[in-house]
């Protein structure tokens, strides 16, 4: 499966986490991340053909990731291959959210293919992420949405990250540019406050959803709210849930949203309201599932 257009080609950067072990303050386990991963591996546990095109090393990191990705059924034949290690992402949760410090210089992780010729192959195309902002990965994503600005359903996710690694300038403009050329925009307030700062979030939704996206805001417990140009904002409540875990709960609600609109019959901008409520409550319940234990993937069990 290469390709189709039920299926999602998901750009970006596949990496290891290194979070702390509960009841150790100074031991720290590997896990797979990445925000682009985690959506690949959440549409094809949701049931949706995903193809993902990373940057894969020759470490032991890059086999456990593939590993993963393959056990989930993610199509991996349009990834990138090198020698070089994995990058890796230092995890140090706290009350207002887990932060990272990143090690990204050097890595088999951001050596992406170009697929600018292959977008018009999917019925969507994802980006976003770190891939977004650190070369050598960020201009091939600029390339590629792009393309698929113009021949597929270019779906942008900033998942904006502080950190030092990542120039202010630079980073804030390359996805601000995204939001610009996405037909679809999924972004957390954070993210906006961040991206477009002195300007309320709900306004930028408001404006960007004017150029014909749809813009999906998400406010983690506060629920999620769906803007476009020719309806009203529909708004749907965080689906209840104990949170054992929030890394991974976006990823999990992106990938929930596009599963749910190919269920609904194509990758569009434009769903009428009920398909954008039926989209965004699906979406929460994803994202819940993964914050109910721990772990990144959405059960699939939890939404039937």
């Amino acid at each position: 499966m290469t390709g189709g257009p039920g299926s999602v080609l998901v750009l970006g950067e596949a990496l290891v986490d290194l979070v702390p072990v509960a009841g150790d303050g100074g031991m720290r386990a590997a896990q797979f991340g990445g925000a682009p991963a985690n959506v690949a591996v959440g549409l094809a546990r949701l049931g949706t053909p995903a193809a993902f095109a990373g940057g894969l090393g020759g470490d032991g990191f890059a086999r456990m990731i593939e590993a993963r990705l393959r056990a989930a059924g993610v199509d991996l034949t349009l990834c990138g291959r090198s020698g070089l290690p994995t990058a890796l992402a230092v995890a140090e949760p706290g009350a207002g959210g887990t932060g990272y410090h990143f090690h990204l210089q050097d890595t088999a992780t951001f050596r992406l293919p170009d697929l600018s010729a292959r977008t018009a192959g999917f019925g969507a195309v994802y980006v976003g992420g770190l891939a977004a902002v650190v070369e050598p990965a960020a201009s091939v994503v600029r390339a590629t949405a792009l393309a698929a600005a113009g021949r597929s359903l270019l779906v942008v996710d900033p998942n904006v990250r502080r950190d030092r690694t990542l120039g202010e300038g630079h980073g804030t403009a390359a996805l601000r540019d995204l939001c610009d050329l996405a037909h679809v925009v999924k972004a957390s307030d954070e993210d906006l406050e961040q991206l477009w700062p002195g300007t309320a979030p709900e306004e930028t939704c408001r404006r960007l959803a004017a150029g014909g996206r749809l813009v999906v805001l998400t406010r983690g417990a506060r629920g999620s709210t769906a803007y476009t140009a020719s309806a009203p904002p529909v708004s749907v409540d965080a689906a209840p849930v104990e949170v054992v875990n929030t890394i991974g709960a976006g990823d999990a609600f992106a990938a929930g949203l596009l599963s749910r609109m190919c269920a609904q019959g194509s990758f569009t901008a434009h769903p009428d309201p009920e398909a954008v409520r039926d989209m965004l409550s699906f979406a929460s319940r994803a994202a819940a599932s993964v914050c109910a234990r721990a772990g990144t993937e959405p059960s699939l069990a939890a939404l039937t």
